[in-house]
């Protein structure tokens, strides 16, 4: 079982970062792919990239060098072109870089399917912390507010990634039992939270779409406004049951109203 050190919690960071890595040589194992410039205030969709292989204007999220990467790649369905993941005993992310203010556009929506849960995980136990698809998203604020266990985990991430991590990072998980809307707090980081937008095997195969006001989240789950919006990824990891799942993604996108 992993131990509570420091170093995990930076690993935890490492997992919720939105915001991509600085241009260097990616590590052994790194999934990257060309980029092209995004939107400030929108991730780059996927169904606007018609070939296949890896999604451009979303950059590798790696955890940890010693972890198997996610794969992750596009693929058509339906005439519509989604991302595809798969894990086996894997944790790695993709991230798009934005720059808006949430309370303009607050209603996140997305969609993902899923072929099967995670037997073994529990979002609440450090050791069995997996979910077959993550929204996340990473937002500025004011860390020198933050208490000294904090500001001193951010600094040991820069020193170790050489980027910043976010202030806050909200999560959005299929979770396997616990009930929608449940806000999880991080067991390694106080600025992590998942919120559970599925549970259990209800939809599983199927394409589930979703709307979800980030500011209401965020407050709900940080008990504050929140900052800037810098970063949106996706992540599918089964690092610590070392099982197996596929999933798919579709367009992530921000408006400023629920869809009709």
């Amino acid at each position: 079982m992993i131990k509570p050190t420091l170093f995990a919690g930076v690993a935890a960071l490492l997992t919720a970062c939105a915001a991509p890595p600085q241009k260097a040589e990616p590590p052994q194992g790194a999934v990257t792919g060309p980029t092209v410039q995004s939107s400030p205030l929108q991730p780059v969709r996927f169904s606007a990239d018609g070939g296949a292989g890896e999604p451009k204007g979303w950059e590798p999220l790696v955890i940890l060098r010693t972890k198997n990467p996610t794969n992750y790649k596009l693929v058509r369905e339906n005439g519509h072109t989604v991302l595809h993941a798969k894990a086996v005993n894997a944790s790695s992310g993709l991230i798009s870089k934005v720059q808006m203010d949430p309370v303009a556009m607050p209603w996140l929506h997305w969609r993902w399917k899923i072929k099967s849960l995670i037997q073994g995980a529990d979002n609440q136990l450090q050791a069995k912390e997996d979910s077959p698809v993550r929204i996340i998203l990473g937002f500025d604020g004011d860390k020198d507010a933050l208490p000294f266990k904090d500001q001193m985990m951010f600094e040991t991430a820069k020193m170790l990634t050489g980027h910043e991590m976010p202030y806050a990072t909200l999560m959005y998980i299929w979770e396997n039992r616990l009930p929608v809307g449940t806000v999880i707090p991080s067991v390694r980081s106080s600025r992590v939270k998942m919120i559970v937008a599925a549970s259990g095997p209800e939809g599983l195969g199927q394409w589930r779409d979703f709307h979800r006001n980030i500011v209401e989240d965020f407050q709900k789950a940080f008990g504050e406004q929140p900052g800037q919006l810098v970063g949106i990824g996706v992540l599918t990891d089964t690092d610590n049951t070392g099982e197996t799942v596929e999933a798919w993604y579709g367009d992530i996108q921000l408006r400023d109203e629920p869809a009709s």
